[in-house]
């Protein structure tokens, strides 16, 4: 149950951040950082071995590109929401390219959670800042907040929907792998993306260099 449950979890709670702390920017950059590399880390430890096993190699390397370009055609549409980047517009008009294209990726990313347990843990973190992110957004944009409301309730369905239908149809087992093997090249694009943008000056930061390791070594003991 808890696959289905966790990224629940994780919206709800970076929703309740932005409502008490009134901030979208809470240590968003070391959170993020800290997601990143543990997205990255469960990736190359769990689900990267499982495709390549089940899968011809460079037929699961085209794959991954596909997932990486996926995501590129992706963030043209949500401006990079997928790692903290929301640039506010002043418009009442409802942001439908952010919303579907954060759809997509959602319900994508629930798909490796059936066979991979431990990814719905990289999957929780990675959405917590997003969460975060977008509430804030939202919040400041002068959309109908009931707009707003149904926003982040199809939002945060869209995982869980996701692994539902990877756990209950009776999808050919190539297929569900292929997928899994797309959604390796989203999370590839998206934790590299966090990790190695630069930071304001070029400056060397102790601190997120400290909050990547530490996701690197959570993931490696789960």
């Amino acid at each position: 149950m808890n696959k289905y449950l966790f990224p629940v979890y994780a919206v709800i709670l970076g929703v309740l951040i932005v409502l008490i702390y009134k901030k979208k920017n809470l240590h968003s950059k070391l959170l993020l950082s800290f997601s990143g590399a543990f997205l990255l880390a469960l990736t190359l430890f769990e689900l990267l071995p499982e495709v390549y096993h089940h899968l011809e190699a460079k037929k699961t390397g085209l794959l991954i590109m596909t997932g990486i370009l996926i995501q590129v055609i992706l963030e043209f549409f949500s401006k990079g929401a997928e790692h903290g980047h929301v640039h506010h517009e002043d418009t009442k008009e409802f942001p439908w390219l952010l919303f579907i294209s954060l759809c997509i990726h959602s319900f994508l990313e629930g798909f490796p959670i059936h066979q991979h347990n431990d990814i719905v843990y990289g999957v929780l973190v990675h959405k917590i800042p997003i969460a975060i992110v977008i509430t804030g957004f939202l919040l400041e944009s002068r959309c109908n907040k009931l707009q707003v409301v149904l926003f982040l309730i199809l939002f945060t369905a869209m995982t869980p929907l996701g692994t539902f239908i990877s756990n209950h149809t009776s999808m050919p087992s190539n297929y569900v792998n292929a997928i899994n093997a797309i959604v390796i090249g989203i999370f590839f694009h998206i934790s590299t993306v966090i990790l190695f943008e630069s930071d304001e000056g070029h400056k060397f930061s102790l601190t997120k260099l400290v909050a990547i390791l530490l996701g690197i070594g959570m993931a490696y003991v789960i």
